[in-house]
């Protein structure tokens, strides 16, 4: 038997951010400690399936910022509330369920969800995992579910007294109903605004607006990746982010240095999807961020109480914007944020004294030594 702690490593999802899950998964699997732990790879295709993975980097890293989990013969289960907690793989060639044989894929200790975006940041996998019984690596199901939807985001960040930029809601009916209301509301914020989809990440169907009658196409291509869509006005200032990490037992959240995004671009131009995984050298991170120390310690003081705000667990990286007279405004956070090596978050703790297998060491700890279900 094994002493090792086995790992459910689970990547892909169906969500717009499937391969940016596959490439976080590869360098997981690099970085993890062999020696402490054992590595089940499991991967859910873009239609929903779940199949084995590989353990492969090479592999997952093949297709880079567009590559897919591939098909398989054989499906994965989750044995729900089991004990202990089992995985079982059967094959999917066989449709009658009385010829369907299971095998058992063994024990899991811990799952590691690797997901980004819808159904895999939001709650849905979380509460899925807290049914079976299998503890996780990453905050609960309300943390994940408010996190992931900007527009709640706003609304926990609002109560916590937490600045957040002036917005727009659109929801689809609203959309369809009141579209004169919501542009009369657009109309009060100032512009540049941006259209972005509710529930997305990597920047996802997100369109810049420099005028009124570009929102009607702004809106339309949002709603192509999610029905429900913010229009939030546009802040001048720099970017600057902060990775925070759960403290032990009642030990307070922990918060990184700070890291800027600088554009290596043409005036106007922003962080998008293609900036961030395609023409990575339109962008570079400046770490530690060049912050007057005051500042500075204000915007790790209030990384940690947005932490707190949505009882998030494990990890969330913030990030905010610094107008030119210091002012700080959250832009957002995200409970599952960029994992790879080479990610800010990883990244931002390996400036602050964390390696990154270290990293990965203490989230999976953190994981375990919280209970599933209410806590």
């Amino acid at each position: 038997m094994s002493s090792k702690i086995r790992v459910a490593l689970i990547y892909g999802g169906v969500s717009g951010e499937h391969s940016v899950s596959c490439l976080t998964a590869a360098s997981v699997i690099r970085a993890i400690d062999p020696e402490k732990y054992e590595v089940l790879p499991i991967a859910i295709r873009t239609d929903g399936t779940w199949v084995p993975g590989t353990d492969d980097p090479d592999v997952l890293e093949a297709g880079g910022p567009h590559g897919v989990v591939p098909p398989s013969e054989t499906q994965v289960l989750l044995g729900m509330n089991t004990q202990p907690e089992t995985v079982y793989s059967t094959s999917a060639a066989r449709t009658d369920a009385s010829a369907q044989k299971l095998g058992v894929l063994g024990q899991v200790d811990v799952a590691f969800p690797l997901l980004h975006g819808p159904f895999g940041e939001d709650g849905t996998i979380q509460g899925m995992l807290e049914m079976a019984g299998v503890p996780y690596v990453g905050s609960g199901v309300f943390a994940s579910a408010a996190g992931m939807d900007k527009h709640f985001m706003k609304v926990v960040m609002e109560a916590a007294d937490i600045p957040v930029a002036p917005y727009v809601v659109v929801t689809p009916k609203r959309w369809r109903m009141d579209r004169t209301g919501v542009l009369a509301d657009a109309a009060m914020l100032t512009y540049p605004l941006f259209v972005k989809p509710a529930r997305a990440g990597s920047s996802l169907g997100i369109t810049k607006v420099n005028a009124p009658d570009e929102l009607d196409a702004a809106v339309t291509v949002a709603q192509k990746t999610d029905p429900k869509v913010l229009i939030e006005q546009g802040i001048v200032g720099r970017e600057i982010e902060c990775a925070v990490l759960g403290g032990h037992g009642d030990d307070p959240a922990r918060a990184s240095v700070l890291g800027e995004i600088a554009l290596d671009m043409e005036p106007g131009g922003w962080y998008d999807f293609d900036t961030k995984y395609v023409q990575t050298e339109d962008f570079h991170m400046e770490i530690p961020a060049a912050v007057d120390a005051g500042v500075a310690e204000r915007m790790r003081e209030l990384a940690v109480r947005v932490f707190d705000a949505f009882e998030c667990e494990g990890m969330t990286r913030v990030d905010f914007f610094l107008t030119p007279d210091n002012q700080i405004i959250v832009n957002e956070h995200n409970t599952i944020p960029g994992f790879t090596k080479v990610s800010m978050y990883p990244v931002l703790w390996e400036h602050t004294g964390v390696p990154y297998p270290q990293l990965i060491d203490e989230l999976i700890s953190l994981a375990l030594e919280r209970p599933v279900g209410l806590r």
